[in-house]
């Protein structure tokens, strides 16, 4: 009975969390792109109109998710993981991929803009869960077979490239890696292996070590390279403690570039000041410790490893997001979660979250049937 209580208890207190969140981000979507949007598209509405659609869409296809058993999408990842690197390689085909900021990242479906790689973050995350918790029961081929599979769409993420996205990944494999049962010595070689694979790859781009320089030093070059992030440390400025206003953020003008997608937490920083900061960043430690005490109530091993590593990869994607808006961090292409514009990002987040759900129903099933 305990065990119920505290699985509902945390269940519904996640839901308010997570409705929340999305509630925010809407609201500071259409507050951070409403002049940009007016200037471009012709409405002040267009696009929070998007963002209301894309959260309605991904709530619904949450809903479906969590009343779905977790096993079919754990069963089947190597099949899923599959179909979201042949998404990223359509971005690829010509008149089919939308060329961005120099990266081949987006799919152009019906008007709309598809990024597979926001999908791939969950799909590797399964696939190597489930690789490394059955490894010794697979034999040398299927090893073989599901550790390729594994390492495509990081491959093809480079290669678009998108170094952020590739990074979230990765972690997302080395966390599925720690938690499971594989070997400690062959995850720690792993990961040796791994970090330096990275740092060259970090390094290999000119534009990689121009975003690590001006991280270091952004007024070397405050036209340039620097600018974002001067430009979000004056929002941050102008907010002070209790913030201009919603809607009040002069950054957003067109002085701060991505002021509703990347920077959004800027923009937060400028109308609401140092406490709505304190309270966005609250929010999601309040998602991530819920997340987690929720995910030591279950009594199924793979539901409980699941939920830690969503849970887990959300809460490091606003972590790093809030580091380098506030200029802790090199700028990564990273948005945040739940909150910036982008309805890719938002779908597979929240879809993420219904497979979460879906993890904590399995677990009430059992709790059941062990009680008659």
């Amino acid at each position: 009975m305990e065990f119920r209580d505290n699985l509902e208890k945390y269940s519904g207190l996640l839901k308010i969390t997570i409705g929340l969140l999305i509630s925010i981000g809407v609201i500071m979507v259409y507050s951070a792109s409403y002049m940009y949007s007016k200037e471009h598209y012709g409405s002040s509405l267009y696009f929070f109109i998007r963002q209301l659609g894309f959260a309605t869409v991904a709530l619904l296809g949450a809903f479906i998710v969590s009343k779905t058993k977790y096993q079919f999408w754990y069963k089947y990842s190597f099949y899923i993981n599959i179909f979201v690197s042949f998404l990223i390689m359509l971005t690829y085909i010509p008149g089919l991929g939308v060329l961005a900021k120099g990266a081949n990242r987006w799919i152009a479906i019906a008007g709309f803009s598809l990024q597979p790689g926001e999908f791939a973050k969950y799909s590797t995350l399964l696939l190597a869960l489930y690789l490394f918790e059955n490894f010794e029961t697979l034999d040398l081929k299927k090893r073989i077979q599901y550790s390729l599979n594994l390492l495509m769409p990081l491959v093809l993420l480079i290669l678009q490239p998108d170094f952020g996205t590739f990074f979230i990944c990765s972690i997302g494999i080395f966390l599925a890696c720690f938690i499971s049962s594989f070997s400690r010595k062959v995850f720690y070689g792993l990961t040796g292996l791994g970090s330096i694979v990275g740092v060259m790859i970090l390094f290999a781009q000119p534009y990689r070590v121009k975003r690590l320089t001006a991280f270091l030093d952004p007024w070397a070059n405050a036209q340039g390279s620097g600018f974002q992030v001067i430009q979000s440390w004056i929002g941050f400025a102008n907010g002070g403690f209790f913030g201009k206003g919603v809607g009040n953020s002069l950054e957003k003008l067109f002085y701060l570039p991505e002021a509703h997608n990347d920077f959004i937490f800027s923009v937060i920083g400028e109308e609401f000041g140092f406490l709505g900061v304190i309270s966005m960043v609250g929010l999601f430690l309040m998602f991530v410790y819920l997340g987690l005490r929720l995910c030591f109530e279950m009594k199924d091993r793979v539901a409980t490893q699941i939920c830690v590593l969503i849970i887990s990869i959300i809460g490091l994607q606003a972590a790093l997001n809030m580091g380098v808006v506030l200029g802790l961090l090199p700028t990564k292409g990273l948005n945040l979660p739940f909150i910036s514009y982008g309805g890719s990002s938002l779908l597979a987040n929240i879809l993420a979250v219904g497979l979460v759900f879906s993890c904590v129903n399995r677990s009430a099933e059992l709790r059941s049937s062990e009680s008659f």
